[in-house]
């Protein structure tokens, strides 16, 4: 049998296509395939007694020469993908080196050996190496290494009692690795450094617990004063741009990325003092955290800023010649890009001479807003952006919105048609196929176009908004905050890392860390791809995949694992390369 003409309709678009009645529906469904980009599996494909299936035989149709058939369906979201030869020859994990399996796509992080009663250091390291401009910037540190007669020839390594060359050391050695690592140079750097770390436990086993946070505090503490980099001379139109260059600065990196201001006001408390002129004293001081305080009426961690911002002091007052109570109160003037939150459990207790714990359930956000904490000029500086950000996202969510009930529309419809034409009879089977065929080409034709876009169209059109709203909140960013590379320029943060603690006491008890995902580079554009909104549990040397119920569940409220600091990073926004055209 001679191959015929026919025609088929699909999406207000009339193709003609050569059918061979000697095929099966399947090969015909591949030839519509290179026509309209809808897979085989995706098409609807209209005749007499329902749809045609993949082993029905052509012949049987009783096509005529001309007779126009009806086709639905749309492409996948990912439309038709040409194949190629890989650009890089496949490797295969048993032929990789343990470097190269550690740095491999998906590959799980390396945990860190617990060295007796060391989890509190373990648990800060991996969330400090949530931070990969502080590993980009460690890596160019040129500080010596050295055993500092430290015996570690076992372990094939070297020590070093510079707390931020080990810190370098540690995390290149980490990153080429998936097994749990002995991190005992850096341990040796930490007790040289800061002799509290190296006290003994009193059981004779291993070292003393210690508290996350002052590990925390005094590894900033050190890595502020040795890690420096290169910033900007301050202009001077006296200088020229080769002076400019040669007296270029250098300001510590924790300053940059970690630290940030408060605009602090000191008031007596005594209404003596202000009749008598005592002036309130203004100050402006470096933060490296700020504190939860947990109170009885502390729910949520904006509870406990708000209550860490006040603050009451003991000093003397010139005015009154003795000692009086102060309230300082202190407001933000400068946003780091990596914001550190401390939760102020751990009090002591006289009458147990110990340590203990405040387990009270205190609940903390994914995205943080500090915008109410921050001095009204910065405020006035971020409110746009932040408001803007706002905006954009409820846009997003709309047209996703919008497109999934399109995409639930459509099927309906062609469920619909599906259903109707089996419930006609074959003399009205021709009817309804031209009815349907006059509907697309009639009236409703521009709505119908309208509301059934292609993934292609979708897309495209997705694409322009994108990068006409990133321009608009590009454009709104204080020109100020632009040039401070290391600070937040939105007020509004993102959680990427806590560290936990489990147990009743700081002296004892158990410390964990938990870092989010990121995305894998994309090899083409240099770029990380989506997250999957996943975290690494990171439990000593014991690595583990949790979601985000899991990070939930780290409010407190008894001895589990309970949030004691919190890691923040200001959310991304656009950068001049992203918004050219």
């Amino acid at each position: 049998m001679s191959a015929i003409q026919v025609f088929v309709k699909h999406q207000g678009k009339k193709h003609e296509v050569e059918l061979d009645p000697t095929s099966t529906g399947e090969t015909f469904k591949y030839q519509l395939y290179s026509l309209t980009g809808v897979e085989p599996d995706r098409q609807k494909i209209l005749i007499k007694g329902g749809q045609l299936r993949d082993e029905t035989e052509l012949s049987k149709l009783g096509a005529k020469p001309g007779q126009t058939f009806m086709m639905m369906g749309t492409p996948a979201e990912s439309g038709r993908v040409a194949l190629e030869r890989p650009k890089e020859k496949m490797k295969f994990m048993e032929d990789m080196t343990e470097a190269e399996a550690a740095s491999a796509e998906g590959a799980t992080p390396a945990g860190l050996q617990n060295l007796g009663n060391t989890c509190y250091m373990n648990s800060t390291l991996q969330t400090l190496r949530a931070v990969p401009e502080l590993q980009e910037q460690l890596s160019k540190y040129t500080g010596a290494s050295s055993s500092r007669g430290v015996d570690l020839s076992q372990y094939g390594l070297q020590g070093s009692v510079d707390l931020t060359s080990s810190l370098r050391d540690l995390y290149k050695q980490m990153s080429e690795t998936q097994e749990g690592f002995p991190p005992l140079i850096f341990l040796n750097a930490l007790q040289t450094t800061f002799p509290q770390f190296a006290e003994k436990s009193r059981t004779g086993h291993g070292y003393a617990q210690q508290d996350a946070e002052e590990a925390w505090t005094q590894i900033l503490s050190q890595l502020r004063q040795k890690l420096k980099i290169k910033a900007p001379p301050v202009p001077s139109t006296s200088s020229s741009s080769a002076e400019e260059t040669k007296n270029a600065r250098e300001i510590s990196f924790i300053d940059k990325y970690l630290a940030g201001r408060f605009s602090s006001t000191l008031t007596c408390d005594e209404p003596a003092a202000i009749e008598a002129g005592e002036e309130p004293i203004l100050s402006e001081d470096a933060f490296l955290k700020l504190d939860c305080h947990i109170l009885n009426a502390t729910n949520h961690l904006r509870d406990g800023i708000l209550k860490g911002l006040e603050e009451k002091i003991e000093k003397h007052s010139p005015i009154l010649d003795r000692d009086a109570l102060y309230t300082k109160t202190s407001l933000i003037s400068r946003l780091p890009k990596y914001l550190t939150v401390h939760f102020i459990r751990f009090w002591w207790k006289a009458t147990i001479r110990k340590k203990s714990k405040i387990m009270k359930k205190v609940t903390f956000p994914a995205e943080l807003d500090v915008v109410e904490f921050c001095t009204e000029t910065l405020r006035n500086q971020l409110v746009p952006v932040r408001d803007k950000v706002r905006e954009v996202r409820k846009d997003e969510e709309d047209v996703v919105r919008a497109r999934k009930r399109q995409k639930l529309a459509h099927k309906q419809e062609q469920d619909r048609a599906a259903d109707e034409l089996k419930a006609k009879g074959p003399a009205d089977e021709k009817k309804l196929v031209n009815d349907k065929a006059a509907e697309k080409e009639g009236d409703d034709k521009e709505m119908t176009d309208a509301v059934y876009k292609t993934d292609a169209e979708y897309d495209s059109e997705r694409a322009a908004s994108i990068l006409a709203a990133k321009k608009e909140l590009f454009g709104l960013i204080n020109p100020e905050l632009a040039a401070d590379e290391g600070s937040n320029k939105s007020g509004l943060y993102e959680l990427r890392g806590v560290v936990t603690h489990q147990g009743a006491s700081a002296d004892s008890g158990h410390y964990t860390s938990y870092v989010k995902k990121q995305g894998p580079i994309d090899h083409e554009t240099g770029k990380r791809k989506e997250e999957d909104g996943k975290w690494w549990w990171f439990n000593d040397e014991k690595v583990s995949e949790v979601g985000t119920e899991k990070i939930e569940s780290l409010s407190g409220g008894g001895e589990s694992h309970s949030a004691l600091i919190l890691l923040y990073r200001a959310i991304d926004l656009p950068t001049a390369e992203e918004v050219k055209e």
